[in-house]
């Protein structure tokens, strides 16, 4: 408009543009091309009204100027995206953990795949990719998700598993060069689970492995295997299934398993999202795992959070926590949370308006040395 009807010429029609968009802060350069456009407008013969108005026009879609090309882009693209999340969930949700890509972590991603009917598994020598692969509604983990793997082990696995798979633990270690390091990280990501050798003995078996003097190099498997090295009889190593959400924590940066089977509290006894409508104006407690919050500034300087939970049967609710609420009871990240508030409604969604919360307590790790195993509680599914 610009340099058609203004006649300014195509740079000065940039400026102009840039200085719409908010990117050029110059108001006496702005200035002079407004100058330049009315002058510009007398010039041609323009009647001032007319002038005035295109002006005005110009001015106003400056509020939000978003090119036509984009719009319709990014229309096809939210149509498509629709499209494969409403009838193929699970792949949509591969690609999007693959992709890293949208607003929230990859934990979230896959709970969301969870909650179409998806098997979630970690990463598992014989059956993981690089990256997540999909198998029917069996999501596998792909290595890349693990912290502190090195990407020499995983090429290394995955061009040794192409010409033959892993039959155990002893073949896996004959054939790929990797050190103790990267051996006990496989292990505790429970890489080995499907070859039927728990999780300690291995990691017994991996020290006299990768300390013996006179361990053999790594070699491709022979046609009619190898021999196995010496058994040894190991004392009875017990095993608790939360050790395995606490592996998984650090390693891949969230547990499998839902986290409120990590939690002391019993929540089962406590409002879900399903209900809340039935409880509208009623204070009621419920526990939430937080999944993301918005923190924003009230007109009169407060501060005041929008939070976003899921509940312990995987579906999500909103809450409000106002300046009173948020300084006596703020946010402590990640985790399960226990909420005291009223249920409120607005054109038929609810939310909960917290009058206090509490990051609620986990379970300790039973392979901590300051806990007996005895008192440890289990976790189930």
């Amino acid at each position: 408009m610009a340099h058609g009807f203004a006649e300014l010429t195509l740079a000065e029609a940039d400026i102009l543009r840039r200085a719409m968009s908010g990117k050029f802060r110059s108001r006496i350069e702005f200035q002079k091309l407004v100058d330049k456009w009315f002058a510009n407008c007398e010039r041609l013969a323009y009647s001032e009204e007319l002038a005035k108005e295109v002006w005005r026009q110009i001015e106003s879609f400056s509020g939000y100027s978003f090119s036509k090309a984009h719009s319709a882009s990014f229309a096809v693209e939210s149509y498509q995206s629709l499209y494969l999340k409403t009838y193929f969930p699970l792949e949509f949700m591969v690609a999007v953990i693959n992709n890293f890509g949208g607003f929230y972590s990859t934990e979230f991603y896959i709970h969301e795949a969870r909650r179409y009917g998806a098997i979630i598994e970690a990463p598992e020598i014989n059956e993981s990719e690089y990256l997540t692969r999909i198998e029917g509604n069996i999501i596998w983990l792909g290595w890349i998700h693990i912290k502190a793997l090195e990407s020499r082990t995983i090429e290394q696995l995955l061009l040794e598993r192409s010409q033959n798979a892993f039959v155990s633990f002893y073949h896996f270690f004959q054939r790929v060069p990797v050190g103790l390091e990267q051996l006990i990280i496989l292990i505790r990501v429970g890489a080995f689970r499907n070859l039927g050798i728990p999780k300690k003995e291995l990691l017994w078996e991996a020290h006299l492995l990768c300390n013996n003097p006179n361990k053999p190099k790594p070699q491709t498997i022979a046609l009619f295997g190898s021999p196995e090295p010496m058994q040894f009889q190991f004392p009875v190593l017990k095993h608790y299934s939360i050790e395995d959400a606490y592996d998984q924590i650090e390693l891949l940066g969230f547990p499998i398993c839902s986290p409120f089977l990590l939690i002391k509290e019993n929540y089962l006894q406590s409002i879900c999202s399903e209900t809340l409508l039935e409880n509208v104006g009623k204070r009621i407690t419920i526990y939430g795992y937080l999944v993301t919050y918005k923190r924003i500034t009230t007109k009169t300087k407060k501060p005041q959070v929008f939070g976003y939970f899921a509940d312990y049967k995987g579906e999500y609710f909103d809450t409000t926590h106002f300046s009173n609420s948020l300084l006596k009871y703020p946010f402590k990240g990640k985790g399960v949370y226990c909420m005291y508030g009223k249920v409120v409604e607005q054109f038929g969604f609810p939310s909960i308006e917290v009058y206090s919360m509490s990051k609620v307590e986990v379970k300790a790790d039973p392979r901590s040395l300051e806990i007996s195993p005895v008192v440890v509680n289990e976790i189930s599914e």
